[in-house]
């Protein structure tokens, strides 16, 4: 079988699992539309296969059957920090998890800053605020890439953004959302490691537990006036399996949630990491974009015009 029929194959298999109501059209080069707020979600190490469509993960698959899902996307490399580099700052930087001292590139942080707009990092099991340390517990700093930045780590006023998971519950209540926030659970929350800190576990336990997670934190932020008004959430995947090399860091899915995303859509163009990070500074109408951002083809094709 060919690269293209399986992928016929497999889009087809989609629609079966109640995921082929949607909309599909050709791919273009629309405008995205202006966002007040701008969400990005990060899960760790499952491929599209094993996530969309699986049964462990209700809540992540009804988010992919009402909005928007990008069924052609990849990450960058493996293993996770060049990937979180490349959805803030355009590139990868480095090729391995551990990174010595700060980093200087031009990334998100510093162009939301620059426009006048605010920005947070929610980080679970972060040891305190403002915290660019090394990892802590269950926190993991390679999935926290705004503590690498120059910017941020010699500035106060910039790390004092990046905040512990429960401060997005209050921000949700008391309307003081940034217009860029950059979620991340902690290391069982994610899909990365067992829910119980066992060595191994059936990957469906890490993804159901990831699932709950996203219920239990993320509902609520889409439940919240302001998200409705003028809100986008996009939630990805750093990389895919070890195994899956393809374009770099292996297929992944990406969810693009807003109230005026297309109903149903699911997209086939090819993207990576630097196209969300794209996606993010176009929805904020911000147009400097770091690294590879800057050539990376926008995501308008996902919204209603």
């Amino acid at each position: 079988m060919t690269k293209a029929q399986s992928v016929a194959v497999f889009l087809a298999f989609f629609g079966m699992l109640g995921c082929g109501g949607g909309s599909s059209r050709p791919a273009g080069n629309p405008n995205v539309p202006q966002f007040s707020h701008v969400f990005v979600v990060v899960e760790e190490n499952h491929s599209f296969q094993q996530t969309i469509g699986n049964a462990a993960m209700p809540f992540l698959n009804s988010l992919a059957n009402k909005y928007g899902l990008a069924t052609q996307y990849f990450a960058n490399t493996h293993p996770s920090l060049p990937n979180y580099f490349v959805l803030t700052a355009g590139q990868t930087v480095t090729s391995s998890d551990d990174v010595n001292g700060p980093v200087r590139v031009d990334n998100i942080a510093q162009a939301v800053t620059q426009a006048g707009k605010t920005w947070k990092c929610y980080a679970e099991s972060l040891p305190n605020v403002g915290y660019t340390g090394p990892d802590s517990g269950l926190y993991d700093h390679a999935h926290v890439p705004f503590g690498f930045f120059e910017n941020v780590q010699t500035d106060p006023r910039q790390a004092n953004n990046i905040v512990p998971i429960p401060q997005l519950a209050t921000d949700v209540a008391t309307d003081q959302l940034p217009n860029y926030g950059f979620i991340v659970p902690n290391i069982r929350s994610d899909g990365h490691d067992c829910p119980d800190g066992a060595a191994s576990c059936d990957d469906n336990r890490k993804l159901a537990t990831a699932d709950a997670w996203l219920a239990a934190n993320i509902q609520p932020l889409l439940d919240s006036p302001t998200f409705q008004s003028g809100g986008l959430l996009l939630i990805t995947f750093d990389e895919s399996t070890d195994a899956d090399t393809a374009h770099g860091g292996g297929q992944v899915p990406l969810l693009v949630i807003s109230s005026r995303s297309q109903p149903g859509f699911k997209s086939t163009t090819l993207y990576q990491h630097q196209n969300t990070l794209r996606l993010a500074l176009d929805a904020l109408g911000i147009t400097e974009r770091p690294g590879d951002s800057a050539q990376a083809t926008q995501m308008g094709e996902f919204f209603q015009q």
